[in-house]
C-alpha cells in the first residue's frame, strides 16, 4: 500500500481533503521516516527542521490524519514484542532484557527524539502536546503519553531558571503575565503594577529551550500574618506594605502558561525555590502560605444534592443552594450565617474525604498537596468574585508550607495519599456528619 493510500481525510464540506493537504500530510510523514533512518547528525539535523516546517503548516485537517499515523505507523509492532517477551520469558539474560525493552518503545519516542533536534524543536513538540490535549481524541492517547515522558525527562527542575519580574523586566513578559494569569484576572496596567510594587513579588521560571516564552508565573504578597481574603491581596488601591514589616508570605497564583507541559510536576520544587529566595532576601519571613480557590466545591456539593436529595444532612442546605444565585447574597447577614453553619463543614469534608481515585477530588488540594503543604484553614467570603462566589460560595482555604516538614508531607502524601490537615479541618469535617457515610462506605467495600 502507497503511503498515501494510509492517509484517511475529511473536509468540513464534501469529506475530501484537497490534494494539496494530502501532500502535506505525506511530506510530512515522509521526513518523519527519513528522519528515523539517518545516521548523520548535520543531516539528522536538517531533516528535523523541515519535518517540523512541514508540520506546521498542517490544517486540522491535516493535523488529524498526522496523528492517525502516528499511531498506526510509529507504534511497536505486537509480534515483535510477543517474540522478545517469550524470549526472555525463556532466557532472562540481560541481552533479551535489552533487546525487549527495546523493541516495547514505540518508535515514535525516538522520532520526537531527533525532531527535538532542531533549533526549535522543542517549542513545537510542546504545542503538539497542547494540540492532542485540546482534541482528547483517545485513539491518539499514546501519542500524548510519549510526548509527556520525554518531556517530563527534558523539563527536569535542573534546566530551570528563576527570575524576579518586576516594572522593568521587558513588556513583551509583562503582556504574557497579564495574557496567561488564570487564577485573578489581571485589569490593566494598573492592575499589574500594584502587583509588582514594593510588598509584592512575582517570579516566573523560564526554560532555555523556550528562549523568553515564560513556563509558570508564581505571585506573592508579602503581608503580616496569613491572609483569610484574597480582595484586599488584589486591590490595585491597597497601602503598600514596607516589605521589611512583613512576616508572612501569601501564594496567591501560580498560573501555567504552557498547556502543552501540563502534568509535568514543577510544583515542589518552583514552591521550596522561591520560598528559598524570600528567605534569602527577606529573613525574618517565616511564614510561607497559600490563600487558595476552591475550585470544585460547589459543583461536588450540587452533584451530592441532586444524588441523594432525600439525604437528612444535606436538605437544609440544599434548601440555600438557589439563594446562593442572587447577587450580594452574602450582604444579608442572616442568610450569611445560615451558609457558613451549612457549608463550612461540608467543604471541610470535601476537602479531606472527597475522592478522584485515592487523591482528593479537588485539584488545587492535589497540588498542594502533592507539594507537601498541610491543609490549614478554611476561610469564610475569602473570594467574594463571581468567579469565587460561583466554584465555592466564597470559600477560600490557606494551606501553609513549613519548610522543615515539606518533604515529610510529601512523602506521606505520595505514599500513603494522607491529607496532612489542622485540627480545626478535622473537627470541621465531623461537624458535616458525612464523615461517618464515608467510614461507613469504607468498611463495606
Amino acid at each position: 500500500m502507497k503511503l498515501s493510500e494510509l492517509i484517511g481525510f475529511r473536509s468540513h464540506k464534501n469529506g475530501a481533503t484537497p490534494r494539496g493537504g494530502e501532500r502535506a500530510v505525506t511530506q510530512t510523514i515522509s521526513l518523519c521516516y527519513s528522519l528515523l533512518t539517518e545516521r548523520g547528525e548535520v543531516s539528522g539535523g536538517r531533516l528535523a527542521s523541515e519535518a517540523l516546517r512541514s508540520y506546521e503548516t498542517l490544517d486540522e485537517a491535516g493535523r488529524s490524519a498526522f496523528f492517525d499515523l502516528l499511531v498506526k505507523e510509529f507504534s511497536p509492532d505486537p509480534e515483535v514484542v510477543g517474540r522478545s517477551g517469550e524470549a526472555y520469558r525463556h532466557d532472562p539474560s540481560p541481552e533479551n532484557l535489552a533487546r525487549m525493552l527495546r523493541v516495547v518503545e514505540p518508535p515514535r519516542r525516538e522520532l520526537f527524539r531527533r525532531l527535538n533536534g532542531a533549533p526549535w524543536g522543542t517549542r513545537v513538540l510542546v504545542e503538539m502536546r497542547r494540540q492532542l490535549l485540546a482534541a482528547r481524541n483517545p485513539k491518539w492517547a499514546p501519542i500524548e503519553a510519549d510526548l509527556l515522558h520525554l518531556l517530563m525527562a527534558w523539563f527536569n527542575r535542573g534546566f530551570l531558571n528563576l527570575r524576579r519580574i518586576d516594572w522593568r523586566t521587558p513588556a513583551s513578559i509583562l503582556e504574557k503575565l497579564i495574557e496567561f494569569e488564570a487564577v485573578h484576572e489581571i485589569h490593566g496596567w494598573r492592575d499589574l503594577r500594584r502587583r509588582l510594587e514594593a510588598d509584592r513579588r512575582c517570579y516566573a521560571f523560564f526554560h532555555p529551550a523556550l528562549g523568553e516564552e515564560p513556563i509558570i508565573f508564581v505571585e506573592v504578597a508579602l503581608t503580616r500574618g496569613i491572609s483569610a481574603k484574597v480582595q484586599p491581596l488584589l486591590d490595585p488601591d491597597s497601602p503598600v506594605l514596607d516589605a521589611k514589616q512583613a512576616n508572612c508570605a501569601m501564594f496567591y497564583s501560580v498560573t501555567n502558561c504552557q498547556e502543552g507541559l501540563r502534568g509535568v510536576p514543577f510544583g515542589n520544587f518552583l514552591i521550596k525555590k522561591v520560598a528559598q529566595h524570600l528567605e534569602d532576601e527577606l529573613p525574618q519571613i517565616r511564614t510561607f502560605a497559600t490563600v487558595s480557590p476552591i475550585p470544585g466545591f460547589r459543583h461536588w456539593l450540587e452533584a451530592m444534592i441532586a444524588k441523594d436529595e432525600k439525604n437528612p444532612r444535606l436538605q437544609p442546605v440544599a434548601g440555600l443552594m438557589h439563594k446562593l444565585n442572587e447577587p450580594a447574597w452574602f450582604q444579608d447577614s442572616q442568610l450569611s450565617q445560615a451558609a457558613l453553619d451549612e457549608l463550612g463543614p461540608l467543604c471541610a469534608h470535601y476537602l479531606l474525604f472527597a475522592k478522584h481515585g485515592k487523591e482528593p477530588l479537588d485539584s488545587v488540594a492535589r497540588f498542594h498537596l502533592r507539594n507537601g503543604a498541610r491543609l490549614e484553614r478554611i476561610n469564610w467570603l475569602g473570594d467574594t468574585s463571581p468567579t469565587g462566589m460561583q466554584r465555592s460560595a466564597g470559600l477560600m482555604v490557606n494551606y501553609v508550607y513549613r519548610l522543615a516538614e515539606v518533604e515529610r508531607n510529601h512523602e506521606a502524601y505520595m505514599k500513603e495519599y494522607k491529607v496532612i490537615a489542622s485540627r480545626q479541618i478535622e473537627t470541621l469535617a465531623k461537624q458535616s456528619e458525612l464523615e461517618r457515610d464515608t467510614r461507613e462506605a469504607a468498611s463495606l467495600s
